[in-house]
């Protein structure tokens, strides 16, 4: 049995579709009524992986890094005592360290290769559609700082389909590390071009203060200035991506991220 956990969330709700989609069977768990069943990180007590061989770790990455880091561990620990034979885990690409949210994917990294349980790692790039979405101009401007840093974003799609790819059969899979950035780099220059509107970039102090004037939770803002000043670095394009490894033809990341930016594709 596989079991794929965060189910309401964009990753792993497009990797349950396209599973099923093929007939792969999996079940889901989350805290939403809808999973096959309802679990919450927070409440370790919840935690049902009775029956499940093969368990698809979705980051709760959503928050800060010991509350993550809490999360995660106590998944590891369920499984290792309900008898979870393999975690496949979506992580963060290796080239991404400079990001204020790499701490939590290295800690369960290490938790799951000393948990004893067999074990694969898909270190994800980040989301063509995220790039896109923060890249949406105003006023006719895209002022999001990324600096000329290319960055090397991946299709979300892409990341569902490799997951699967590992999740029909895990075995061959076990003990490796996937980096699984897009192939082809692009900046949010670029996108601006494509879209024929100016890239204005607002200073990082400036985007401080406009950051501050949203209703964000407080590890929000720093998480997203994390992401500008990695890319303004340059620290955010990789040399390397086990993508076509895994799937035949990767989407058009830039043209993702360039429909996103545009407001032609709706992020859920």
């Amino acid at each position: 049995m596989i079991l794929v956990t965060g189910a309401s969330g964009q990753l792993a709700s497009t990797l349950v579709s396209a599973a099923r989609a093929v007939g792969v069977a999996v079940i889901t768990a989350s805290r939403s009524a809808d999973a096959d069943r309802q679990m919450d990180f927070d409440r370790p007590e919840t935690l049902d992986f009775g029956g499940v061989e093969t368990l698809f770790l979705t980051s709760a990455g959503y928050a800060e890094d010991d509350v993550v880091i809490r999360r995660h561990g106590a998944v590891v620990a369920a499984a290792r005592e309900h008898g979870v034979r393999h975690i496949v885990y979506s992580s963060l690409s290796n080239d991404s360290d400079h990001l204020g949210f790499a701490l939590a994917h290295r800690w369960t990294e290490g938790a799951i290769k000393d948990s004893g349980l067999a074990w694969t790692i898909l270190r994800n790039g980040l989301y063509a559609e995220l790039i896109g979405s923060l890249a949406t101009p105003s006023d006719g401007s895209i002022t999001a700082p990324f600096g000329q840093g290319r960055i090397s974003a991946v299709a979300r799609a892409d990341l569902a389909e490799a997951a699967l790819a590992v999740l029909k059969s895990p075995a061959p899979h076990a003990g490796r590390c996937y980096e699984l950035s897009g192939e082809t780099a692009f900046s949010v220059s670029d996108i601006a071009k494509s879209l024929g509107v100016a890239y204005t970039p607002f200073s990082f102090a400036a985007e401080r203060e406009r950051l501050s004037q949203l209703p964000l939770l407080a590890f929000q803002a720093p998480m997203l200035m994390s992401i500008y000043a990695a890319a303004t670095g340059g620290f955010l394009e990789t040399q390397k991506t086990d993508l076509k490894g895994l799937l035949p033809q990767p989407r058009d990341a830039f043209a993702i991220a360039c429909a996103v930016a545009q407001g032609e594709v709706q992020i859920l």
